[in-house]
């Protein structure tokens, strides 16, 4: 156990990270080493949106979920007074790093404990992409450097995976729904979509994995969230579509019973590591130095090595390459990724 960073600390917590879903994913694991090995408890500061991925987990206690329009400005402010006065006797656990929640703290009545961005280096290394600068990012990854917070060295990735706990009836929902795709058959779940258009692999891409899959004898089902299906026509024999018709909870399911997530670098590919599920990630503008590559014991990171990358933190800014980074990923690759299970590697 990683001793704690200052004596005298309260055991129970409200933490803030309010975006996006995979940071907010990436924090569970954090929190339920922390219960385990400190019996610290949790409330936790976020969007509705994200908030089905923290049910369930015995570390969080209670869910904060801001009304619409309270995390701007003046609202804002009053916000975090009355969430200091009504979190007297409790620390204040910062894993989002930013103006808002610097704001809270600034407010709070307790201790605050705020996690490390290395915001200097992530942005050297950007413009430079020095070596030197890069291997010292990938030291850690974002779960490590959340517990930084708490923690005077960080524990190990393996202990502060991403956890996402699913009751029987939700189990029940994705072994039902994944049978039905073909008794006995392996099924690879594919996650297309991306908030940024340069994080996603092209189209016709995802035709040829789906094809390979199939004539090996898999199933392919296409889960997340997008104004654009990916098979907008017809998908691919052996494809079922899911696109839009699924909540987070019921794709986490439905992942817990594939064997193996094939995925950019999104929310999605934390969920696939929370539930267990093989995660094969498509790296293009983004790169493991950031700290979001995926930390299953079987999971693998797949990228083009081209000198440009990386471009962007998040992978929003504009490509004159026509996102080469993501095109030069070969299906071929990835299908034997997937057919291939790889060496653990904790």
């Amino acid at each position: 156990m990683s001793p704690v960073r200052a004596g005298g600390l309260p055991e129970r917590w409200l933490v803030v990270r309010l975006s996006a879903l995979g940071d907010v994913v990436l924090a569970t694991g954090l929190l339920e080493h922390l219960h385990r090995t400190l019996g610290w408890e949790f409330h936790f500061l976020t969007r509705p949106a994200f908030a089905p991925a923290l049910q369930g987990l015995p570390s969080v206690r209670r869910l904060v979920l801001p009304e619409p329009g309270a995390l701007r400005g003046a609202q804002w402010l009053k916000a975090c007074r009355d969430l200091a006065a009504r979190h007297e006797g409790f620390g204040l656990l910062d894993l989002h790093g930013t103006l808002r929640s610097r704001a809270l703290g600034a407010l709070w009545h307790g201790p605050v404990l705020r996690a490390p961005k290395l915001a200097l280096a992530r942005r050297l290394f950007g413009l430079t992409r020095a070596q030197r600068l890069g291997a010292y990012l990938e030291r850690t990854n974002v779960p490590q450097r959340y517990a930084l917070a708490a923690l005077d060295q960080a524990p190990p990735r393996k202990a502060l995976r991403p956890v996402i706990h699913l009751s029987e009836a939700e189990l029940a929902y994705g072994r039902d729904l994944v049978a039905g795709l073909g008794d006995g058959v392996p099924v690879c779940a594919l996650h297309p979509y991306a908030t940024h258009a340069g994080k996603r692999w092209p189209t016709g891409h995802w035709h040829s994995l789906a094809q390979r899959l199939g004539m090996v004898g898999w199933k392919t089902v296409v889960v997340g969230r997008h104004k654009e299906p990916l098979f907008a026509v017809a998908p691919p024999e052996g494809t079922t579509d899911l696109t839009n018709a699924t909540d987070i909870r019921q794709t986490c399911a439905i992942l817990s019973q594939c064997q193996a997530l094939v995925t950019g670098d999104s929310g999605p590919m934390h969920l696939g590591t929370a539930v267990g599920t093989r995660v094969v990630a498509l790296f293009g503008p983004t790169v493991r130095a950031w700290g979001f590559a995926p930390s299953g014991p079987h999971d693998v990171v797949l990228e083009a090595a081209l000198p440009c990358r990386p471009c962007s933190l998040h992978g929003g800014r504009g490509c004159r390459r026509a996102e080469r980074c993501m095109r030069d990923i070969d299906p071929d690759a990835v299908a034997r990724a997937v057919l291939e299970r790889p060496p653990a590697s904790d």
